[in-house]
């Protein structure tokens, strides 16, 4: 009997912006980021879409879905239809559905030795709850923008040329919730340097200045146990690696021997590329140690 592997995934949440159609691209491309950590080639989309149609106007919806419908088209996939439900709070998100581009990456097969590779910027929590409060300003908003709809496309096309041996997306727990869960699944530590993670600008003030999303302090409460931070990494920088992220970038594990190819096509196909640091042992477990 023939076989055929398939990826699905499935992602929606409220308004982080105020522009409909920003948002609209946002939800898509998060949507579409757990089929490229698994190096898979997305083929169709399907719409969840709730909204208060007695409290707002459609033409919000509209931009919304024209958004969502736009990155689809970047991606190169169509949107088949979908399901949408009147709800007090606007809702967007999409049903992916795609294929292996050969053994599917897995967030659980990081080996002894590996380093790894960061590919995009960190603090987007922190710049959504800014933007909520009022207080970010417009160049924040459209660097936290082109972050949030750049689709991690490039960047996981690249890993699967390359042969990686695991991948996560940096998603709503952050880089060391995420980092933990692989570090677990695959039974091994991590050694990461918090110089070497870039911050989207304005993020690290914003979170100096107390501006902190409730999630982002949740997930530092949750894993904390399993981490072991350098005396001089304060509270407000620990929240920065636990900063709960909207359509972050791939956090990548791959062998010595590949890293550098890797780094340079990354670099040179426009993606960032931060060697963050290294997959180590496992003892008395401690999974993540960050100086």
């Amino acid at each position: 009997m023939n076989e055929t592997t398939i990826l699905q995934t499935v992602d929606f949440f409220t308004p982080i912006v105020d522009d409909p159609y920003d948002f609209g691209r946002i939800a898509a491309a998060n949507s579409l980021s757990d089929i490229y950590a698994m190096g898979g080639e997305p083929k169709f989309a399907l719409n969840i879409v709730a909204f208060p149609s007695d409290d707002l106007p459609l033409e919000i919806l509209s931009e919304i879905l024209r958004g969502g419908a736009d990155v689809a088209k970047e991606a190169g996939i169509p949107i088949l239809g979908g399901h949408s439900i009147k709800d007090k709070e606007p809702k967007y998100g999409m049903v992916i559905t795609g294929i292996p581009n050969g053994t599917p990456v897995k967030n659980s097969t990081a080996n002894i030795g590996d380093s790894l590779i960061l590919t995009k910027p960190l603090g987007l929590g922190i710049i959504s709850t800014a933007i909520k409060k009022e207080i970010a300003t417009e160049e924040m908003i459209r660097d936290a923008v082109k972050i949030m709809t750049t689709l991690n496309k490039t960047a996981s096309e690249i890993m699967s040329e390359v042969g990686v041996n695991a991948c996560t997306d940096i998603t709503g727990y952050g880089l060391l919730g995420h980092l933990l869960e692989m570090c677990k699944g695959s039974e091994v530590s991590a050694n990461i340097e918090f110089n070497k993670i870039n911050f989207i600008d304005g993020s690290i003030k914003c979170a100096l200045d107390g501006i902190i999303p409730g999630g982002t302090k949740k997930n530092l409460s949750f894993i904390k146990d399993s981490i072991v931070f350098s005396n001089q990494l304060d509270e407000t920088k620990q929240h920065l690696l636990a900063d709960a992220q909207t359509s972050g970038g791939l956090l990548i594990s791959v062998s010595n021997d590949k890293v550098s190819e890797l780094e340079s096509k990354l670099i040179n196909a426009g993606c960032f590329a931060m060697n963050i640091g290294t997959i180590g042992k496992l003892e008395n477990r401690d999974y993540i140690r960050v100086s």
